[in-house]
């Protein structure tokens, strides 16, 4: 980016802080948004005005941004959605993308500590970045003193599949493609919608691992959980409120799940393999009667895994492979999630 625009960007930034941290704190869904909370669009005359909440950023994209660095695969799949992988000319961790890309991508190195050699080296007009917590900011401010334009693109924040789609949105202004964005994200809204209506609520479902004697499940503000409302499962966290995964004794487990007639999210890749895990996941009705399955349809041997690529940019296709596992549906029909055998 040019020396100019980075001084545009910063005046703005330090213009805007306090009008945007009030927003931030109303909790309400921005102007333009149906679902995410988390940015804010506005078309002006001069360009697409892009506001960020966490942490606040401002930018004003005059022109399509050509140069980007993502540093999360769900970046590319929103990219390569937008017909817009000529724009990617630096990556992390390049051996976790299931997407295919170009091939002479500049390699960042790992997500969690880019190396600032290479990410000047790439010239960058922005880097995508992620505020996983206080060490990605520290990371993302190191790089933003050497030059280099950083901006947050934080879709897993949000609660719902819907509001973590709708972030294509922002990958729609950077490129020039806001419009094309916004017609990717009403198709799959359409869909997504269409589907909630054809569930009926009669099976039951549970989630998650057991790890080092607790196992962890969605609370009611997971986007599982609300795949699986969405999809007519039962499930008895839908009311929990908490924002990190529920932490549950075995016991507590058991009471809750035992009877669970599917178990959609497991960690292995086969049911030995999860009885080799630990024992105690062989104690499950799903489990006894064979109706497990991970998300791992589309992974490679590496671990790139396409639920995190295109699974985020298509959640009606997520939302359908939970209602055909209800269903007992074929496998061969499903899009991410592999049944178990």
């Amino acid at each position: 980016m040019r020396v100019a625009s980075k001084i545009a960007f910063i005046l703005s930034l330090l213009c805007f802080v306090g009008c945007a941290q009030h927003s931030a704190e109303q909790g309400s869904v921005p102007e333009g948004n149906k679902y995410a909370t988390g940015f804010r669009l506005q078309e002006t005359d001069t360009g697409v005005v892009v506001e960020v909440f966490q942490p606040y950023q401002r930018v004003c994209v005059r022109e399509p941004m050509k140069r980007l660095g993502t540093m999360s695969t769900v970046q590319v799949g929103f990219l390569y959605a937008l017909d817009a992988m000529d724009n990617l000319v630096a990556v992390c961790n390049p051996e976790l993308i299931y997407t295919p890309v170009k091939g002479d991508e500049i390699d960042l190195g790992d997500s969690m500590k880019p190396s600032a050699e290479r990410t000047l080296q790439a010239g960058l007009d922005v880097l995508l970045a992620v505020n996983y917590g206080q060490y990605d900011n520290l990371e993302a401010t190191r790089l933003e003193k050497l030059g280099v334009f950083t901006l947050y693109i934080n879709e897993w924040q949000e609660h719902s599949p819907l509001a973590r789609a709708e972030w294509i949105r922002v990958l729609g202004a950077l490129t020039g493609k806001l419009h094309q964005a916004d017609s990717i994200f009403n198709e799959v809204e359409s869909k997504y919608l269409s589907l909630t209506r054809e569930v009926s609520e009669s099976v039951s479902i549970m989630s998650g691992n057991n790890f080092r004697g607790t196992w962890y499940v969605p609370s009611g503000k997971n986007y599982l959980a609300y795949l699986f409302k969405d999809a007519g499962a039962q499930y008895p966290f839908y009311d929990d409120e908490r924002e990190t995964s529920i932490p549950l004794t075995v016991e507590e487990t058991l009471r809750y799940f035992h009877d669970a007639d599917v178990w959609v999210g497991a960690g292995g890749n086969s049911l030995a393999e999860l009885a080799e895990m630990d024992e105690k996941h062989t104690w499950f009705k799903a489990y006894q009667e064979g109706r497990v399955y991970n998300w791992r349809k589309q992974r490679l041997p590496n671990g790139a895994n396409n639920f995190w690529e295109r699974g985020v940019v298509h959640p009606e296709e997520m939302l359908e492979d939970v209602i055909h596992i209800l269903n007992n549906a074929p496998d061969s029909v499903l899009h991410f999630a592999n049944r178990l055998y």
